[in-house]
């Protein structure tokens, strides 16, 4: 697809925006098209996983970075109100010089699905034990536990302190930049006891400091607080 959305394709990631960034698809109105969807995966602008009967969207970086410059952009001519809306929001945020993503937030964690009931067997028939669930499963968890680990080791066992990504990335050396980012992006969907935040001295944003920030949107973090 364009590196421009088209008008309907930017009205999709505004009402995942407004829904925090994701949500099912049949729970977006107005009805989202397989062809606009499909375009907008195409362009890296949305990633969807299946979720039952219906697909979960969610507004990839590229797409925060694309709504985070383009408040302005023409969305279908019914909508004329919400880009009115839009450039006032872009306005505000400019002038209080916060990001769309904080401005966002962070989406709520996902209830957990009901229990299945279990199956009916067969009198007599042998009961398997159950499989461990395999590493992988666990990381996220684990990286959560190790970044929090990493955090009181800088702050002394101290919380409610900005702590940089920078020392905390030193801390975290044994693990790759990926696995690192992956539980700063856990945090930002909606981590109740911790955040990330940005340093808004441009004499203390160092080399240093932007080559390790966290940046998702286009919106780089510097700075991480843990708050038990």
């Amino acid at each position: 697809m364009s590196e421009t959305p088209t008008p309907k394709q930017a009205l999709v990631l505004w009402c995942l925006l407004g829904r925090q960034g994701t949500a099912l698809q049949s729970e977006i109105l107005p009805r989202v098209e397989k062809a606009d969807r499909e375009a907008l995966v195409a362009g890296r602008f949305l990633t969807v996983e299946r979720a039952g009967r219906s697909f979960r969207l969610t507004v990839a970086d590229k797409g925060w970075r694309w709504a985070g410059e383009h408040a302005d952009a023409p969305l279908p001519p019914n909508y004329r109100v919400l880009q009115d809306w839009l450039a006032r929001v872009r306005r505000h945020l400019d002038a209080a010089g916060v990001t769309l993503a904080e401005f966002v937030g962070s989406p709520p964690e996902p209830e957990a699905p009901p229990p299945s009931r279990p199956r009916r067997r067969a009198s007599g028939g042998s009961r398997k034990a159950k499989a461990a669930p395999p590493d992988g499963a666990r990381a996220p968890a684990k990286i959560r536990a190790r970044i929090e680990a990493a955090y009181l080791a800088l702050t002394g066992g101290e919380t409610a302190r900005a702590i940089r990504l920078s020392a905390l990335r030193e801390k975290l050396a044994d693990l790759d930049r990926a696995a690192v980012d992956a539980g700063l992006a856990a945090i930002l969907r909606g981590d109740p006891t911790a955040r990330l935040s940005q340093l808004t001295d441009p004499k203390a944003l160092t080399a240093a400091e932007r080559a390790a920030a966290y940046d998702p949107a286009g919106e780089p973090f510097h700075l991480i607080w843990i708050q038990r």
